[in-house]
């Protein structure tokens, strides 16, 4: 039970859905999510360790930077959950938002600060 709860925690949250979104197919680094979701890197850190918690994200620490994505596992329910609320990037907007800030994000990734994820850079 107490999973339950702690998963309809995390994704009852617009920003934390908004990641889990953003992490369903690439791994980031906390300040990556941050800059993307135009928030502090503290509110971001706290919202992923949410969603960690509730076991959706796996996790790898590269130095002082962490990288999340959804566990390979929990793809299924939450794509599920997606396509059930009706809820993905092609019908919202504020998810087709993210989506581009992401790929502009990741395009800097080369000349950021952040080393490169090794474990969760494979899909």
């Amino acid at each position: 039970m107490k999973n339950l709860v702690n998963c309809c925690h995390a994704f009852a949250d617009e920003t934390r859905w908004r990641m889990v979104q953003l992490l369903l197919d690439e791994a980031l680094c906390v300040c990556e999510v941050a800059d993307i979701l135009k928030m502090p890197q503290s509110s971001a850190s706290s919202h992923l360790q949410v969603i960690r918690k509730a076991g959706v994200l796996e996790s790898e620490r590269r130095g002082k930077w962490i990288y999340y994505r959804v566990q390979p596992g929990q793809r299924k329910m939450v794509l599920a959950m997606g396509k059930f609320f009706g809820v993905s990037v092609e019908t919202d907007a504020v998810l087709r938002g993210d989506a581009k800030r992401a790929v502009k994000r990741l395009a800097e990734r080369e000349s950021a600060c952040c080393p490169l994820p090794k474990m969760l850079a494979s899909k």
